[in-house]
């Protein structure tokens, strides 16, 4: 079993986690700006109820090519050279958005940052779970998804300001992504590849170098070889190794956490504030504060997960934040319903951003970040990715139909119920995966 080291390079963990965690600023911000950006966009694109639904889960259709393209990549060259990649699709994508003219050219170029959003929300946790101690790895994960509130939130607080410019505001919203692209672009360039992915590929003495830079000699001698009995010795895997027998228990888990997290209804809150609201009677301006407001939540209680995912645990937090967001869910029907004072609904909206930014958010990533054999982790952690995409274009394109049909509180009840179903999955299959390292967890989480 692989001691945990007692000592190890704190700053440098937490800067080369940090600067791979950009990628979740990309991610979060274009979940943001779509919320900011509807109002404006309805009119000048003449939305329907099919098309505001099409034009916003287009991202997650990218995003699933993304996955797809960051898997072979990051097998292949390495996950430095495919986090590149996708910052440089990003900063294209999100100048193309800000210029476009007709609703095809929008749509198509909102596909595009989805594929550079995909390929970072995929790369990024993947590569701080490989360079972090087992000590630290679920903190260090969770950095990832404090990246993508601070994106949420910043991004709304940009739209928020912008909103009175004039109607062109939308193309400020969307064109000022291209900032934090660069910045990761630079940044990218300062990291070392994930010494994993060099041992897999025989280069023992560039993995050493980086191990040592983290934890010092020993412990990289120690976990070069743990890494070689445990994953590298295997026999290649065959081209239907992703669903062999080995394999199906991990992905089992990680597909059905990555699309559970999507389907819980959460970012139909991020995503469509406005319309929540409007069906409430809040004016525009309202609606636009009440995202800066779930931001600013969403980084507070994602602070706190971060705090306590290597002290509770991984299981603890899921689980019992699947019950609170169905009972969030409920009550938020409710009201809707009936059509509460706009005040009682945001308490619940609030509640159900805090709950999920101290359980599902994080930890989700953490997981599928950390179940995967080696040998297979990218076309693995690719997969379930690629399922959670699918599962949100599913979530955020039916919403606005099912709100036009059912009313606006009708989808919470469906949501609420798919929480409860997810508290049961979590309970039975999933095991905890706190303090191990990651060749530890293969034999955990692999059929023998």
């Amino acid at each position: 079993m692989l001691s945990v080291p007692e000592k190890y390079n704190h700053s440098y963990i937490l800067f080369i986690s940090f600067v791979s965690a950009l990628g979740g600023y990309l991610f979060g911000f274009d979940f943001a700006v779509i919320s900011g950006a509807l109002p404006f966009l309805k009119p000048q694109f003449q939305l329907t109820a099919l098309g505001e639904g099409f034009l916003t889960g287009s991202l997650a259709l990218g995003c699933m090519c993304g996955c797809l393209i960051a898997g072979k990549l990051a097998d292949q060259y390495g996950r430095r050279p495919a986090l590149l990649v996708s910052a440089a699709i990003f900063a294209l994508s999100s100048i193309a958005m800000a210029l476009s003219g007709t609703l095809t050219v929008f749509v198509l170029f909102r596909f595009a940052a989805g594929i550079g959003v995909g390929m970072s929300s995929m790369l990024s946790p993947l590569y701080i779970s490989e360079i972090s101690p087992a000590a630290v790895r679920g903190r260090n994960v969770a950095i990832n998804q404090l990246t993508v509130v601070l994106g949420i939130l910043i991004t709304n607080l940009v739209n928020y300001s912008l909103a009175d410019m004039d109607p062109d505001a939308w193309r400020w919203m969307f064109g000022l992504g291209v900032v934090p692209s660069l910045l990761f672009m630079a940044g990218v360039l300062f990291l070392p590849e994930s010494p994993r992915w060099q041992a897999g590929r025989g280069q023992i003495e560039k993995a050493r170098i980086t191990f040592t830079k983290i934890s010092g000699a020993a412990y990289a001698n120690t976990l070069i070889d743990e890494v070689g009995s445990r994953s590298l010795q295997e026999v290649k895997t065959p081209s239907g190794g992703l669903f062999s027998k080995a394999v199906r228990p991990a992905l089992l888990i990680g597909v059905t956490l990555a699309v559970f997290q999507q389907l819980c209804g959460i970012n139909v809150v991020f995503n469509y504030t406005s319309t929540i609201f409007s069906a409430v009677g809040a004016d525009l301006d309202r609606q636009l504060w009440e995202t800066v407001i779930i931001g600013i939540v969403n980084t507070l209680f994602t602070l706190f997960a971060m705090w306590q995912v290597d002290k509770l645990g991984r299981k603890p937090l899921i689980m019992y934040g699947s019950i609170a967001l169905s009972f969030s869910y409920l009550v938020l029907a409710i009201l809707l319903r009936n059509q509460a004072p706009a005040a009682w609904i945001s308490l619940f909206v609030l509640l159900a951003i805090a709950v999920y930014a101290t359980s599902l958010a994080p930890v989700t990533w953490v997981i599928i970040s950390e179940i995967f054999p080696n040998h297979i982790r990218g076309k693995a952690s690719s997969f379930a990715i690629l399922c959670l995409w699918g599962a949100y274009f599913i979530l955020v394109f039916t919403f606005p139909i099912l709100a036009k049909s059912l009313g606006t509180f009708g989808p919470f009840y469906l949501y609420s119920g798919i929480c409860l179903a997810g508290f049961v999955f979590i309970r039975l299959k999933v095991k905890e995966t706190k303090g191990q390292s990651l060749e530890e967890l293969e034999s955990h989480f692999s059929a023998h």
